[in-house]
């Protein structure tokens, strides 16, 4: 096979070392480095005292970013591997054999990196997840909380509420009278009073009421992270604000939705050639598996798991709107396939819109809940024909100018 690149080299990367096998016109040279950043440092000396210009190595767990953050800096093209792309032959398999492997086929061209991005977006994206989690992390606390409250006999629905915020730092403080906690509604609460009264009815022992105080402030410090959160991100995502305004534009994709997929995807849709591409990376594409000229299963594959939880939560939020194309579409689908496909479909949709929106430039286009309709009105009307003479009716059709 044809030598594309004659200085090459292949990392082996492990949690407390690297074993690198350099190849040049010279020969070949294998070594081992540590994993700390003065060990990094002797190996980028290494590769550049071997005038190597081009390094291979697996997407291992996290252990590759060490090594990428000094090479980015350097003259040298990094590729990172999904590791099923590179499996070497069965039997042979050592830390050295390895790393000969991937700079083989480095070597000769045959492998492709996966989509690292600047380390700016990469920054940005380990907040977004960041902030993700501390979402979650409160959404779990604010269960445990219910739980404490109807294990002491107190029914609240909705404790996220201001009414609710009230009312739980009343009880946390030792007071336990229904009438006067009652009073602390706010808002339209304060019209069911008496029912109010009655759910707030309960029997909270000591024990209770440590956990709640606890609980409650583990949500009140959750809060404040968030909100820190929030304004950095804010001001880290200031250059996309055009992108981010234009993406909000679409049904069921909010701002914090918004600013999510920014990180992920970034704004440069060049790096794919088309949206399905970009749908195929984040894992929303159907799965290709055939044999024997049957198909044998439709799974989405491996992907972006952050990129495709958030759309997949955009398209369960676009199927709560009306007359919206999004909505009719996730309807359409779930009637034949489920709720989870409809999601994965409509998310794919958003992804897709998403890309040409960012391509061109142009903000979110509604086509309606009545486009499919529209579309396959000639199949419609045949159908509908068909159904009627076929209860007896003899049918004239007219169309009118409305």
């Amino acid at each position: 096979m044809r030598v594309l690149y004659e200085r090459c080299c292949g990392l082996d990367v492990h949690k407390q070392s690297i074993t690198a096998c350099a190849l040049t016109p010279e020969g070949k040279e294998i070594r081992t480095f540590g994993t700390l950043t003065d060990d990094l440092e002797e190996l980028v000396d290494w590769l550049k005292e071997k005038k190597v210009t081009h390094v291979a190595m697996e997407s291992t767990g996290v252990y590759w970013k060490p090594v990428y953050n000094l090479l980015e800096a350097e003259p040298i093209e990094v590729l990172v591997v999904n590791a099923q792309h590179i499996k070497a032959v069965p039997g042979r398999k050592t830390d050295v054999k390895d790393a000969e492997w991937i700079a083989d086929l480095l070597r000769h061209g045959l492998l492709k990196g996966s989509y690292i991005p600047h380390r700016a977006q990469r920054e940005l994206r380990e907040l977004v997840r960041y902030r993700r989690s501390l979402i979650e992390e409160r959404a779990r606390e604010l269960n445990r909380i219910q739980k404490v409250l109807e294990g002491a006999n107190i029914k609240l629905s909705d404790i996220n509420g201001m009414s609710a915020r009230l009312i739980i730092r009343a009880l946390i403080e030792g007071k336990d009278d229904p009438a006067a906690l009652a009073q602390l509604a706010k808002g339209r609460l304060k019209q069911k009073t008496e029912e109010l009264r009655r759910a707030l009815k309960g029997v909270m022992g000591p024990h209770q009421r440590m956990m709640l105080a606890e609980q409650w402030r583990h949500v009140e410090y959750l809060d404040e992270a968030i909100a820190r959160l929030d304004q950095e991100i804010e001001e880290r995502t200031s250059p996309f604000h055009e992108a981010l305004e234009l993406i909000d534009t679409i049904p069921g994709v909010g701002r914090q939705s918004a600013e999510q997929i920014v990180a992920e995807i970034g704004t440069d849709m060049s790096r794919f050639p088309t949206a399905a591409h970009l749908a195929s990376w984040a894992g929303m594409a159907p799965g290709n598996h055939e044999s024997a000229g049957k198909r044998l299963s439709g799974r989405t594959r491996k992907g972006n798991k952050k990129l495709r939880s958030c759309l997949v939560e955009c398209a369960r939020a676009a199927a709560r709107t009306k007359n919206t194309y999004l909505s009719a579409k996730y309807h359409r689908i779930a009637k034949r396939r489920g709720a989870n496909r409809a999601s994965v479909a409509v998310g794919r949709t958003i992804l897709e819109m998403i890309y040409y929106i960012l391509t061109r430039k142009e903000p979110y286009r509604e086509l309606g809940a009545d486009y499919w309709d529209r579309q396959r009105e000639a199949r419609i009307v045949r159908q509908t024909v068909k159904r009627l003479e076929g209860l007896g009716y003899e049918v004239k059709l007219e169309k009118t100018s409305a």
